[in-house]
């Protein structure tokens, strides 16, 4: 199987423009990473119901993993069963799911963070990644953690998700 395949759609298969954020996410994942990945990126509301229908939670957040077999990928807090959908045609073992990114949180969270829209959507899209190859920072001891801040130095991030959700806990 091919390295990772990464395709960036507005939620319902259209193609958007993301400059540079698929060939970085490519570049950026761990070695091990194969299949392919598409990322919506969705507006706010979608985001509020994806998160209430996957999660029970009725608010919108920031990311959302939805990895095609959640057994395989242990499944995770922040993602939901719910089917890839990867290129037609293509099987779903080539495909490692879906990543989810609302927009309009990002946007926001670019702000907050001091830096743009097209950093923030590299930050959120390794963070879901992640998810997608089975990691749970909720449970798995600091591992996801460790990971997302190596590739996040060598990919030139100046955070990650899950340290801003530590730093932002301890304020």
């Amino acid at each position: 199987m091919a390295r990772l395949r990464v395709t960036v759609t507005d939620g319902r298969g259209r193609p958007v423009r993301a400059p540079g954020l698929a060939g970085w996410l490519r570049r950026s994942a761990p070695p091990g990473a194969r299949g392919a990945v598409a990322i919506a990126l969705i507006g706010d509301a979608a985001m509020r119901r994806l998160n209430r229908e996957f999660r029970g939670s009725d608010h919108s957040t920031d990311v959302l993993s939805f990895p095609v077999d959640p057994v395989e990928h242990r499944g995770s807090r922040r993602g939901g069963r719910r089917s890839g959908s990867g290129r037609p045609g293509e099987p779903a073992s080539e495909r490692l799911g879906d990543i989810a990114i609302a927009l309009g949180v990002a946007r926001r969270q670019a702000r907050d963070h001091r830096h743009g829209l097209s950093m923030e959507l590299r930050v959120l899209a390794l963070h879901g990644l992640l998810h997608l190859l089975g990691y749970d920072h909720e449970t798995d001891q600091g591992q996801m953690r460790r990971l997302e801040e190596r590739i996040r130095r060598r990919a030139g991030l100046r955070s990650g998700v899950i340290a801003r959700a530590r730093a932002d806990a301890r304020r």
